[in-house]
């Protein structure tokens, strides 16, 4: 399955910088929405700056900002409980 979302996030960076200067953020890929947002539960859990969305030619377009994320994430909680209920 190709991948459809993305998560971005922070990366703190330990010890000394090599010549070469690291990014100071990391993208990784996912195929469907439920695993992009389990995996930016976790980089939430660990306090960093996390933001989500769809990768082009995905429609419909998505953009989760940093600061919209942990509702984001709640949502996947809500609709399963929905589900249970």
């Amino acid at each position: 399955m190709r991948p459809t979302w993305y998560v971005t996030f922070e990366i703190r960076k330990r010890g000394l910088l090599s010549k070469k200067e690291r990014s100071p953020r990391e993208t990784r890929t996912f195929a469907t929405e439920a695993e992009a947002k389990t995996f930016a539960r976790v980089k939430l859990e660990e306090g960093l700056v996390v933001s989500a969305g769809t990768i082009n030619p995905y429609s419909p377009k998505r953009l989760i900002l940093a600061h919209d994320v942990a509702s984001w994430v709640d949502e996947q909680i809500e609709s399963n409980e929905d589900r249970r209920g």
